[in-house]
């Protein structure tokens, strides 16, 4: 296994995200802490991962909120010895009214809402476990972010800056910590249509583009190489690659997951 051994924080482990790479990490043997506001939807993911022969915990735990962000990092790491691999994948405000709303309507609170929560709970978590992998100079912190992080997008409003801003934050973290043993990536996908989130935001801009949500999704796959979307299961699967020793080249980067979409 690939990740035998290894203790791993997703926070937003009831999303769909979050749960695909959660349950990925486990099938690899890590032990995984799963957190998230809502704790049925994370008591959910739990139980699949145990009934599949792995190990989770679980906590409820606002990303957002800095001492329960700390509190549950150290008693990860007091529980399980380390925190070996820390993924954000929450999504901390509503769609509506950020996205599918020319940038001239846009209010000011709405375009800065998305960079805000975003940084704030990226630099959290990330934080938060960097402070403990310091401590055995080793550990690997991921994010995930979508193509309007690189690529020029209408009608995204402050998610396109928020992503970019993650990822310009993930080549701060592996400057400051590589030497330390810590490396940080970033995944890049294209939209994911399996989740609820994306299957909002197309359903948004299709609206504002005055088409039909299939046809703003054929839009979308029709510009990459592939002509298709990314998958949960490639993200997931490149998460486990990532932590694991596989991945140990790889720090300050991107994983471009969008399959042409955008070209490096």
């Amino acid at each position: 296994m690939l990740l035998e051994d290894k203790n791993a924080v997703i926070y937003g482990a009831g999303g769909a995200i979050g749960g695909a790479v959660a349950r990925a990490l486990a099938r690899e043997g890590a032990r995984v802490f799963l957190t998230g506001r809502h704790l049925a939807a994370v008591e959910a993911v739990a139980r699949d991962i145990r009934a599949a022969g792995g190990r989770a915990e679980t906590a409820e735990v606002d990303a957002l909120k800095e001492d329960e962000v700390e509190s549950h990092a150290q008693a990860t790491a007091d529980r399980g010895g380390s925190i070996d691999i820390s993924f954000n994948a929450i999504t901390p405000i509503p769609q509506p009214g950020t996205q599918g709303i020319p940038i001239l309507q846009l209010s000011v609170e709405s375009f800065t809402a998305p960079i805000a929560a975003y940084m704030r709970s990226q630099f959290l978590t990330a934080r938060a476990a960097a402070r403990r992998m310091v401590e055995r100079r080793a550990g690997v912190i991921l994010m995930h972010t979508p193509e309007p992080a690189r690529l020029g997008a209408s009608l995204v409003g402050g998610m396109g800056p928020a992503w970019a801003a993650m990822e310009a934050f993930n080549r701060n973290l592996s400057a400051e910590l590589g030497a330390q043993g810590i490396r940080a990536v970033c995944i890049r996908s294209s939209g994911l249509p399996e989740t609820g989130t994306i299957d909002v935001v197309f359903g948004l801009h299709a609206k504002a583009l005055g088409i039909s949500r299939e046809q703003f999704q054929g839009f979308i796959e029709s510009m990459t190489h592939r002509k298709r979307s990314t998958t949960l299961v490639e993200v997931a699967n490149a998460a486990v690659f990532l932590a694991s020793d596989l991945g140990s080249g790889m720090t300050g980067t991107v994983a471009n997951l969008t399959g042409g979409l955008i070209v490096d």
